[in-house]
């Protein structure tokens, strides 16, 4: 009896405990089914007038580069720079000894007093003289010897000052001053050594990096789009140096292109020239060059990180009418770091999820708040600068 009650007390316990175990997983299940919406946000898409940017990578250059070397020869007797400094055109640099061309100055302005002192005594003589002539009381003879000593006499003048010129010339280029504003390289000439035209040392290099120059070369398919469908003969441009703490930005604008097209690599150079007004940017630094090209034209544009790839192509999330998630496949065309311009699969008023993406399945219900006023292509546009100014 003890052994058929302890059966009968197992099969009870046995059965409750899977009917316990039947309900605690029912109610799992439920719990599950009842996790709330997942919270995403969104952006509405809209066709409209975007800003067309183009990227290209290049290098910055000088806008002009000066060998500063001397002019006159002599001693180098005095440095006006500091080494490595900004220099305005104009400031002086060197000074060279100037004895010797004051000396000349001097000199060449003593011979013009000489020669003006003589000159007024052929005048005299010459007045003197012609009325005695046209009386018949002195030989027209003697009038022409003093006449011709006039004549003379203010030729050589002419030339007393051409000399003092020269020498003044001289004098001034004992004082070497900057040819250019810009940053000056070391001297490569101390002082006490002789100087001068004969001499092959350049005395220091002045690099001027305001405005800055950028090259970049683009495709001949570039080249010609830009061309065609540019708004203004100097396109609106910027520099970035990226490899910074923070990325550094300067505006410019398009002022040349090359003529030809390179047989090697197919491309055609061409240079934006930027202000450089705080001397941030060096000559010779890798730069990324963005060239404005239109605001003409209507696109769907959305930012690339909301861009997902599998096997059957490009895809992004969108929301349907009851906010439940949807793979929408889109073909795309233009594209740069900002944004991405969609061809097909997108229309006016779609949502597209712009957060929480490695959460996304398709079909899940979630909870959408929409940021198009904050996080739309508008947004992107105003928060990295690429509304076009006016130049």
């Amino acid at each position: 009896m003890q052994t058929t009650s302890w059966k009968m007390a197992s099969t009870v316990f046995l059965f409750s405990s899977l009917l316990f175990s039947a309900c605690s997983q029912e109610q799992k299940q439920e719990q599950k089914r009842e996790i709330p919406p997942l919270n995403v946000q969104t952006v509405t898409v809209q066709k409209q007038n975007i800003p067309i940017w183009i990227e290209y990578t290049g290098t910055t250059k000088s806008s002009s580069k000066q060998e500063v070397k001397a002019r006159v020869n002599g001693i180098l007797e005095k440095v006006y720079f500091k080494d490595g400094a900004h220099v305005r055109k104009g400031q002086k640099l060197f000074k060279i000894e100037q004895d010797e061309y004051i000396a000349n100055l001097n000199e060449a302005k003593a011979k013009k007093a000489v020669d003006e002192a003589s000159l007024r005594l052929a005048i005299a003589d010459v007045n003197r003289y012609q009325p005695l002539v046209d009386e018949g009381l002195a030989p027209r003879a003697t009038l022409e010897q003093y006449e011709s000593k006039k004549a003379a006499l203010k030729a050589q003048i002419m030339g007393d000052k051409a000399k003092i010129k020269k020498a003044q010339i001289k004098l001034d280029y004992t004082i070497i001053k900057a040819p250019i504003s810009g940053n000056i390289s070391a001297r490569r000439v101390d002082v006490g050594n002789l100087v001068g035209p004969t001499e092959a040392t350049t005395l220091t290099t002045i690099v001027q990096d305001n405005p800055l120059y950028a090259y970049f070369s683009t495709s001949t398919k570039d080249f010609y789009l830009i061309n065609k469908y540019k708004e203004k003969e100097k396109l609106y441009a910027f520099i970035e140096v990226r490899n910074l703490e923070h990325s550094l930005r300067l505006n410019g604008y398009i002022d040349f292109s090359n003529n030809v097209v390179d047989n090697l690599t197919s491309t055609v150079t061409m240079r934006a020239t930027i202000a450089n007004k705080d001397y941030q940017v060096m000559p010779g630094t890798f730069v990324y060059v963005n060239i404005f090209l239109s605001d003409k034209y209507k696109f769907i544009m959305i930012s690339p990180e909301v861009i997902f790839n599998d096997q059957l192509g490009k895809y992004v999330y969108t929301l349907t009418k009851d906010n439940k998630l949807k793979r929408s496949y889109i073909k795309t065309d233009y594209s740069n770091r900002y944004y991405v311009s969609v061809s097909e699969g997108l229309k006016d008023g779609d949502r597209v999820v712009v957060s929480s993406l490695i959460k996304l399945k398709e079909k899940m219900s979630v909870n959408p708040t929409d940021v198009t006023q904050e996080q739309g292509i508008q947004a992107i546009l105003k928060t990295n600068n690429l509304l076009p100014k006016k130049i």
